[in-house]
């Protein structure tokens, strides 16, 4: 068990450090099925390992010029309610419907991935979005779509208990025209702030959680985003996105596999 912990602890800091989200999404079939938590102490748990190992890799990404810290915390706040919402969900949903529910937001984030790993130049949203502001120098649209962006993200962070890197950093690349780089380290911020309030909304919920188990995959996912900030910028993140997406579509079907016939 301690072997397997290390093991994907590695792998999640690595993917949270290099790509800005997406290893996070693996925290919590691999506490189900492979360390044998419940679903609602996974998710509870996850939240832990997500929101301290993000912070560390945001730690790197801050020291090399990679985060918009105001503009990271802007989002990150506008995404409390969903996160508060999404915790006190979650405690109610039968078990094996929460994680089908997680196997669906695997998928779309493994097609996510893809898409962003293929597109060369990202659409800008100013271009499309023609809906006139009475406020000068306000882009009205823009500005919903980053409240919207930040409340789905805070709202998957609650329920399923992941970062949602895979909707910030493309929502920080289109709403607010950041590079790819930037929006990467700035994610992690976001997915830190997301984490801490739902973490905090479910610890009134007197979830048992195994804390050296959860300390022990925490400092080598911390590890690994380490790691994998150094990866960030010498390895082309397309293509790791690409990889990576193929071992969450299996992740996918694995878990829909072994939930879903609990429903029917």
């Amino acid at each position: 068990m301690i072997a397997v912990a290390i093991a994907v602890g590695l792998l999640i800091g690595l993917s949270l450090g290099a790509l800005g989200g997406g290893g996070s999404i693996l925290t919590v079939p691999a506490l189900v099925y492979l360390l044998n938590q419940t679903p609602h102490a996974a998710t509870t748990g996850s939240l832990l390992i997500v929101g301290v190992t993000a912070l560390a890799g945001m730690a790197a990404h801050l020291r090399s010029g990679r985060v918009q810290v105001g503009q990271g915390l802007v989002f990150g706040v506008l995404g409390v309610a969903g996160a508060y919402a999404g915790s006190r969900l979650s405690a109610n949903i039968n078990p094996n419907l929460l994680l089908t529910g997680f196997a669906v937001l695997v998928l779309g984030a493994a097609i996510a991935m893809v898409r962003r790993a293929r597109a060369k130049r990202p659409p800008s949203v100013t271009s499309s979005c023609k809906w006139p502001s009475p406020i000068p120098r306000l882009n009205v649209c823009r500005t919903l779509r980053v409240l919207a962006a930040a409340t789905v993200v805070g709202l998957l962070t609650g329920l399923f208990g992941v970062g949602g890197g895979f909707v910030i950093v493309p929502a920080l690349v289109l709403a607010l025209g950041f590079s790819m780089p930037v929006a990467v380290g700035t994610s992690l911020l976001v997915i830190a702030i997301n984490s801490a309030v739902a973490l905090a909304v479910r610890m009134g919920e007197h979830t048992h959680l195994d804390w050296p188990l959860l300390a022990l995959f925490t400092l080598t996912a911390i590890g690994g985003s380490l790691v994998g900030n150094r990866i960030a910028s010498k390895v082309d993140a397309a293509k790791l996105s690409i990889a990576f997406s193929f071992l969450l579509v299996a992740v996918a079907f694995y878990t829909a596999a072994r939930s879903v016939p609990h429903l029917l």
